[in-house]
């Protein structure tokens, strides 16, 4: 695509999202907050898919990784040790011209001279450190001992809760600490939809292990979290790895990965595999006095343990999920006139709602309390959602613009008017092909799932 078209299909991803509820700009009845949203009720639902895939492939189907819910706030001697109070900084300029505020790291240049991307001035201030960090009080009075800060990742309250963590799970190295939860940053230019965002949400996994074991292990997650988006359902060829270079990444990292998506508006970060080594540990050991050391049992040793970081972006990927979805192609309307249909193609066990129950007619009473049974009989499996607005066409167009992977029409057959063979027994139709296919009621509870995993 050209970057027009790019542009373009961005336009009408961010209306659709506003059109059906998936994602709206937070506070808009007050003119809105730059660089916060707030996800209606498909977007959470879609979020909460991802998250809890996520935690059934990190955590639960593994036996060597737990979970953390760590505290928002964070004591400030926590990211003193760590280099966020100090180092956690982007470069920023003013644009002297039309008073933006920008990143130094992002201006355009032409001809070798800097220029502000929004009005093209070249009158810019020079470049100065900005603290990303969000800071707080807690407490009656305002002094310095009563600051406090909103984390700016989630990674910091597991590496200072490792060794409760140890102590309780009794875990045997190699193995991980997981979390997701939300984290804040005070970035200078929020842009690219909810992208980058000054609250968001990440999950995370610290992988510990032995020095000698980081560079395989890096390798391993770096396999795993590509399979991981695979299995949502992003596309493999969006999907791009970037081995960074040593002169860019982190002076503590042996070895770090991008993992990257084409967005329409370009190649961005999904997540980041890090190999750490053991610099957090150490800094909080020398900080806080404390040992965060691990005894080996079989070989009596007792050594700071190094770790291997998968770090995902929820929003991030939430993003990429409906980018990847958005689609047009064509269909016939109720006069078989062919017109464009919008569907997005999410995985069935990444869509917001799983099956849609459709009544036939809304004025007919027995079509209306079948449909109503039908919906009784899958809500404790699925998620659904019962419309009987409308023509059924226009009804079917609704759903797979909101990526509703299959639906159920109630109609005359089902209650047996055109033979007693049919009876009870309803069309299931799939988003993708819009083919139908006949099957029994009692046996859509077991059908539909085994098409969702």
């Amino acid at each position: 695509m050209t970057g027009k078209e790019n542009a373009q299909r961005m336009e009408k991803i961010v209306s659709l999202c506003k059109r059906r509820g998936f994602i709206f700009q937070s506070s808009e009845i007050y003119g809105g907050l730059n660089g916060v949203w707030d996800y209606g009720p498909l977007g959470t639902e879609l979020k909460n898919n991802l998250k809890q895939y996520w935690w059934q492939v990190m955590v639960r189907e593994r036996d060597d990784v737990v979970g953390l819910d760590g505290a928002i706030l964070t004591h400030p001697a926590v990211l003193k040790a760590s280099g966020h109070v100090d180092t956690f900084t982007d470069p920023m300029v003013d644009c002297r011209t039309c008073k933006a505020r920008l990143r130094a790291d992002q201006l355009a240049e032409k001809n070798g001279v800097r220029q502000c991307p929004n009005c093209g001035g070249k009158d810019l201030t020079g470049a100065r450190p900005f603290n990303l960090m969000f800071q707080t009080q807690m407490g009656a009075s305002a002094d310095p001992a009563s600051i406090a800060y909103l984390r700016p990742e989630t990674a910091q309250s597991i590496f200072v809760q490792f060794k409760n963590v140890l102590d309780v799970s009794r875990k045997k190295l190699p193995f991980g600490i997981a979390q997701i939860g939300k984290a804040f940053r005070n970035e200078i230019n929020p842009r690219n939809f909810t992208f980058r965002s000054r609250e968001f949400e990440q999950m995370e996994l610290e992988y510990f292990c032995r020095p000698e074991q980081g560079m395989d292990l890096l390798a391993y997650w770096l396999k795993e979290r590509i399979r991981f988006y695979e299995e949502i359902g992003i596309s493999r060829k969006r999907l791009h790895v970037l081995d960074v270079p040593e002169k860019e990444r982190a002076f503590y990292s042996k070895g770090t990965f991008d993992i990257e998506y084409e967005f329409p508006f370009g190649r961005q970060e999904l997540e980041g595999v890090a190999y750490r080594t053991d610099y957090d540990l150490q800094q909080h050991i020398k900080a806080s006095g404390k040992p965060l050391d691990y005894f080996d049992e079989e070989t009596k040793e007792r050594f700071v343990p190094h770790v291997v970081e998968p770090s995902a972006g929820v929003d991030r990927t939430v993003l990429a999920l409906i980018c990847d979805a958005y689609d047009e192609d064509s269909a016939p309307d109720e006069k078989g006139k062919m017109e464009t249909r919008i569907v997005m193609r999410f995985h069935p066990r990444m869509a917001p709602i799983k099956c849609a129950i459709f009544p036939l007619l809304r004025n007919k009473e027995a079509l209306v309390a079948k449909a109503r049974e039908v919906q009784a009989l899958l809500r404790p499996h699925m998620n659904v959602f019962y419309d009987e607005g409308g023509a059924i066409g226009r009804r079917y167009r609704r759903q797979d613009e909101i990526g509703t992977p299959f639906g159920v029409t109630i109609d005359f057959e089902t209650l047996g008017e055109k033979g007693e063979e049919l009876r009870d027994t309803v069309t299931l139709r799939d988003r993708d092909s819009m083919k139908q296919e006949r099957v029994a009621i009692k046996d859509l509870p077991q059908l539909i799932p085994s098409k969702i995993r």
